[in-house]
């Protein structure tokens, strides 16, 4: 593997992928409102307890991002699939990790984005504070985010050849990054109200350790899944 040539492929392609999403801001648009839409109906069913809506604000914020991803995985191959773009890459001399590497750092990049617009709208309505400050909030936004992108490529590579694409990537992608999603919510919760018992550590490396696993098995299995 070429180290050089696969970064200098891996940013043409993602610069390609944030260059269309820039044009139209569909997506983007879509998954501002749908997770906004979920915080909302989060504190719609709880009522009017503020204080239980601040004790599991982190919850309810990755579970807003969670439910986006899939909107935004689901959408990672179909601009490619449109006039066999996906097929030009393959025939081409692309590395395939090059193209898992761009459309992972770039559903992690929207993800991200998407988080720091949740942030003010959750502290709002949730009547949160930060009580660590923002810097560990945006580490472990990026970790979480990144640990949703990287298996969600895989899995949304494979469900894209079935027909019941939308109902199957959820299910496929789900179950693989629950552990992941508990750490994010633990870590986030405890920068939320505070670390008494020193626990940030721990759930922070816990996070990084499943992103160390779900990049590398996507980096390998990756190349297979688009040849099938």
């Amino acid at each position: 593997m070429n180290a050089p040539g696969l970064l200098r492929t891996t940013w043409i392609l993602l610069r390609k992928d944030l260059l269309l999403e820039w044009r139209t801001r569909a997506r983007l648009n879509a998954l501002i409102f749908f997770a906004l839409a979920t915080l909302l109906l989060f504190s719609f069913a709880l009522g009017p307890d503020t204080t239980l809506l601040a004790r599991h604000g982190g919850g309810y914020l990755w579970l807003a991002l969670l439910f986006a991803s899939v909107l935004s995985l689901g959408e990672s191959f179909r601009v490619e699939q449109e006039n066999l773009c996906l097929d030009g890459l393959r025939l081409s001399p692309t590395d395939p990790q090059a193209i898992f590497l761009s459309k992972a750092l770039g559903n992690a990049l929207l993800l991200v984005f998407l988080g720091l617009t949740l942030l003010p709208v959750m502290i709002a309505i949730y009547g949160i504070e930060l009580k660590m400050g923002l810097a560990p909030l945006l580490g472990i936004l990026t970790l979480g985010c990144t640990a949703l992108s990287a298996p969600g490529v895989v899995y949304s590579a494979i469900a894209n050849h079935a027909r019941a694409k939308d109902v199957l990537l959820p299910l496929l992608l789900f179950p693989l990054v629950i552990p992941a999603l508990l750490a994010a919510v633990k870590a986030t919760t405890l920068v939320l109200q505070g670390d008494p018992m020193a626990q940030l550590g721990s759930w922070v490396g816990l996070l990084s350790a499943f992103n160390l696993i779900y990049w590398g098995l996507g980096l390998v299995l990756f190349p297979r899944v688009i040849e099938d």
